[in-house]
Order: structure tokens, then sequence, then C-alpha cells
């Protein structure tokens, strides 16, 4: 590996070069199985063997599509693209998990209809099933490799390529078998055997699918990189607590973000505003995210509002779905109260969650307004 590096001029360490080293590696190894598989598939008559062939190749093309996407993926912002061309590489995800099911398909169209047209020429060698077994061996270490390389560069399309380089060794695990019983009992499976090599593709495709889709939806944002974040930011002193981060994916390694954090009401503007620019630069530095800081203003010296926390801190640890609070303030001239609560996905009932608050603060302060919030974690 150290010399396809060497060869490409890139640095292992660096996610692009990564990726375009490992998706050249499997372009060479794939297009050199294809040729030897379907050369053999071709000699035996075996339509298990020559689905492999045709899946090698295809394997070869998603590499080749994951290397453009990578490239495409890395060029600079521009006007039209101000958050740049990450995104792309979800794209190309998508592409190669069609051009995975696509192959899938048609090897289960062939292999159906070997069921109704039998092909009485199949000759298969032990010379030629060893050679198919020592591909297979390739295939699963380099699925393998591929699917941590993708996995470390955060390429899902790299990831898709290796969980279908893995797969199919085990596609090559049923021709084996399929050609054992023909060598052994003279009797063809052939058919079945290309059936279920298509449906093992079929399931990588969709398996490559429901991971893009997913991004192209939106997912939350990277929990491990939301918690980093979070604890500088509650590290930090000055900032009494931090909730509602939002983490924007625009690519594998392109994020903005927004979180609001609470602060002591009686700070003045340039005072937070040092706090939370010296953050700011550090997060974009640190850890390349660019955040925007909301503010709440937290008022934690009277008592009364120490006890009116406390109140809400009884209604919370009685919820079973209510994971926080935050954001809670009593407005000085009007007395309005103002809070924020955050929910987990398995709460659907916002409104009755709302009604119980409002009327457990009604019996406590019944005099006064109180603004809710019913919100859920975005990381």
């Amino acid at each position: 590996m150290n010399f396809l590096y060497k060869l490409m001029k890139k640095d292992p360490n660096d996610r692009e070069g990564a990726i375009l080293v490992t998706s050249v590696m499997g372009i060479a190894i794939n297009l050199i199985i294809a040729s030897v598989k379907l050369v053999i598939g071709a000699a035996v008559s075996s339509i298990a063997i020559i689905s492999e062939g045709v899946n090698n190749a295809a394997d070869a093309l998603t590499s080749v599509l994951t290397l453009v996407g990578t490239k495409l993926a890395g060029k600079h912002p521009d006007k039209e693209h101000p958050f740049g061309y990450g995104r792309i590489e979800y794209l190309t995800s998508l592409i190669v998990a069609v051009m995975i099911l696509v192959t899938g398909a048609e090897v289960l169209i062939s292999s159906v209809k070997l069921i109704f047209e039998p092909n009485d020429e199949l000759s298969i060698s032990y010379l030629s099933l060893a050679i198919v077994a020592v591909s297979a061996v390739i295939k699963f270490v380099l699925g393998l490799y591929t699917i941590r390389m993708g996995r470390k560069a955060d390429s899902l399309a790299l990831e898709g390529v290796g969980e279908d380089c893995r797969n199919d060794a085990f596609a090559s695990g049923i021709t084996i078998a399929a050609a054992l019983i023909f060598l052994l009992f003279r009797f063809s499976v052939d058919a079945y055997a290309g059936i279920l090599t298509s449906l093992l593709i079929i399931k990588a495709g969709f398996d490559v699918l429901r991971s893009t889709v997913s991004e192209l939806i939106g997912r939350p944002g990277d929990a491990e990189l939301a918690g980093r974040i979070y604890s500088e930011i509650r590290s930090t002193e000055g900032v009494l607590n931090a909730a509602d981060m939002m983490l924007h994916n625009y690519g594998p390694d392109a994020y903005s973000g927004s979180v609001n954090v609470e602060m002591d009401h009686e700070m003045t503007v340039g005072e937070i505003y040092q706090i939370l620019h010296k953050l700011q630069l550090h997060i974009m530095h640190e850890y390349g995210v660019t955040m925007v800081f909301g503010v709440y203003a937290v008022d934690t010296d009277h008592e009364e509002v120490m006890e009116l926390r406390g109140r809400i801190a009884e209604f919370v640890r009685g919820r079973e779905h209510v994971k926080s609070y935050h954001a809670v303030y009593l407005e000085p001239e009007t007395e309005k109260i103002y809070c924020d609560l955050t929910v987990d996905y398995q709460l659907h009932d916002w409104d009755t969650l709302r009604a119980d608050f409002l009327a457990y603060m009604a019996e406590h302060y019944p005099d006064q307004e109180v603004e809710l919030t019913v919100e859920t974690e975005f990381v």
C-alpha cells in the first residue's frame, strides 16, 4: 500500500488520498478478477461464474465513480455553492447503489431464465473452481480493507464498494458450493446459485441506498463531534450551559452549526462578545465547524428564580420522555416565564405535555404567563 501512496504521491493520512488510492487498487483488482471469471465462466458455461464476473466488472466501475465523486467533492466553494461540493459524494453513493441494484436484477433475471431453459453444457473443473476460490479470498480481504478505509475516511461510497466486495466473496462461496455439487453428483444447481448471488448483490445495493438516502434526507449531526463541542462550550468560563445544538452536514467533513448558550443576564454585550468570539474561532480551527451562537439570559442570583428552576426540575423528574430543561427566564418587567423542554423521539404527543406543564405552572404561578418551547435534540 505504501508503494501505491508513493506512486500516486498521496498522503495516507489525507482523506482524499486514502479514498483515491483505495479506489485505484479496487479498480485494478476487480478488473483482473472480472476478466478471469468471465473467461472461466464462458469456458465452462456457468451462469453463476459469469454473473460473478459481471458483478466484479461493475465493482470496478463503482470504484471509478467513487474516485470521480471524491475529486469533484474537493472543489473549492464558489458563488453558486458557498458551502462547497462535499455533498457530491452522496450523489456518487446513490449512483453506486443504483448500479449495484441493476447488476443484481440482471443476474436474477438471467438465473431465473436458466431454470426454465437449463444449460446442458456445464463442464466445471477443479482447476476453475480453485481459481474462483482464490478470487473469493482476494475479494473478501479487499472488501474488509475498503470498508475499513471507507469508515476511516467517512466515505459512504467507498464503504458501499467495500460491502459489495465482501458480499462478492460470499457469493463466490455459493458458486463454489454449487460447482462441488455438480462435480460430486453430476447435478446442476447453477441457476439457483445465481439467484442466491443476485439476492446478495441486491441486498448490498439496498444497504448502500438506505444509508445514502438517509444522509440526503438529513441525519442527526455527528454525536461524537457534538459531544466534544458541547464539552468545550460548557467548560468555557462565563458560559453557564449550552443546548439546542444543530450540525448541518455539507459533505462528510464539512459542517456548519448553531447552538444556544446560557449566560448571566447581567453581563454586557461586550463581555458576551469576547467570550463567544474566542469560542467561535476555537471551534472553527479545532473542529472545522462554523458555529453560530444564540444567547439565553439566565438569572442565577435571585431566590424567586432559583425557586422557579426547582419547580421546573421537579416537573421534569416526573416525566419519562422529558430529557432536560433550559432557557428558564423570569422577565423582570412583566414577570413572564420562559422555558424550553427537550424531549426524546419516543414522545409523539407534545400537546398533552404542553397542557400538563402549563397546568402545573398555573397551579404554582397562577398570575404569570408562561411561554413554553418543546423541542428534540438535533445531534
